[in-house]
Parts: structure tokens; C-alpha cells; sequence
């Protein structure tokens, strides 16, 4: 059997195939914090609008945003997250908490904190499930579930 030659077959790689373009996740930022209208949009992300208009048809496409109408004269339209939409929440959340730590000098720089409805600041986690401990690298194995793949790769011919 010849070794693949295409990339890993991967789902970091698919999802990043439609929220890792530029402006994406902004999108999704702003629209779970409640801005769902194009001119909201255009401001707070400061997207080209021709950009931005690609970015939300895109993702509305994908299911991960709706449109609606809010104005029918002239037609006007809002976006809202899907459930696979609200799904995506903590991931901006672990991104904005990364880059919190470690791409602004001191806590105080943060543009943004997050309260949970307990009142404290959200810190998010990764947990597993199945015990409730927290995530660390060194506890994780992987294990490819793709014919003809490895974790190092590719498997001989």
C-alpha cells in the first residue's frame, strides 16, 4: 500500500478550513456579545465590508450563523449563532484567555473580562468529562483512526 499523499486527515484542519480565515471568529465574537447587525459588525471588527459580507455568507452556509430580517425596507438583515454557532463560545473563550496570558504585558492591559453567571470572572478550562480533571498535555495519547495514518505519519508502502 502506498503511503498517502495527501495532508493528515484532520479535524483541527477542517474547522480551521471555515472559522481560520480572517475576520471569522471576530465575527462570531461579536455576534455572542449580542452585536448581530452588518453595520455592528463592520465597526467592532473594522473588516473591509466586502470582506465581512463574504465572511457571513460563508458562515451562514456552514450552519453556524442564521440571517433574519430585521427591516424589510430597505431589506435589512441580523445574524445569530446556531447551536453549532454557540458551540464554538469556548474556544473564544481558551483563545481570549491565551492571549491574555501571553500576549499582553500585565492583567490590567486585558481588553475584556468575562463574568459567569456565578458572578467570578470566567477562567476557562479544558476537562475530561469522563473523570472531570483538568487537561494536560502529558496525560494525553492519540490515536489515529484513519487507515494508513500514525502519529508520527504516514505509514510505509
Amino acid at each position: 500500500m502506498a503511503a498517502p499523499k495527501d495532508p493528515r486527515p484532520c479535524s483541527i484542519a477542517d474547522a480551521l478550513a471555515l472559522v481560520g480565515e480572517k475576520y471569522s471568529l471576530l465575527v462570531l465574537r461579536e455576534v455572542c456579545l449580542g452585536n448581530r447587525r452588518f453595520d455592528q459588525l463592520v465597526r467592532n471588527i473594522g473588516a473591509p465590508r466586502d470582506v465581512l459580507a463574504t465572511r457571513l455568507r460563508r458562515l451562514v452556509d456552514a450552519g453556524i450563523l442564521t440571517r433574519r430580517t430585521y427591516s424589510e425596507h430597505p431589506q435589512r438583515f441580523e445574524y445569530r449563532p446556531t447551536e453549532a454557532g454557540l458551540e464554538l463560545e469556548p474556544v473564544l473563550m481558551t483563545l481570549m484567555a491565551w492571549g491574555d496570558r501571553h500576549l499582553r504585558r500585565d492583567q490590567l492591559d486585558r481588553p475584556m473580562v468575562i463574568e459567569h453567571i456565578c458572578g467570578n470572572e470566567l477562567i476557562p478550562a479544558v476537562t475530561c468529562t469522563a473523570c472531570g480533571a483538568p487537561v494536560h498535555h502529558q496525560d494525553l495519547t492519540a490515536h489515529p483512526q484513519t487507515p494508513g495514518w500514525t502519529v508520527t505519519g504516514p505509514t510505509a508502502a
